[in-house]
């Protein structure tokens, strides 16, 4: 599970991505939407990364 974690910023930039185009958007114009979505990732990223070292102490 934890080396898929990858994965959620990935697709979550995929359906931004797709979601700007659909709506005809340019990439620069959602570019706030992309900071937002690696940060979110970052926090889980970091929330995981904590339990696990926790928990094999």
């Amino acid at each position: 599970m934890l080396r898929l974690l990858f994965l959620i910023p990935a697709i979550l930039c995929l359906i931004w991505y797709l979601y700007l185009r659909h709506n005809g958007y340019t990439v620069s114009q959602g570019k706030q939407g992309f900071k937002y979505i690696l940060i979110f990732s970052a926090v889980i990223g970091g929330f995981y990364t904590l339990l696990l070292w926790l928990t094999h102490l």
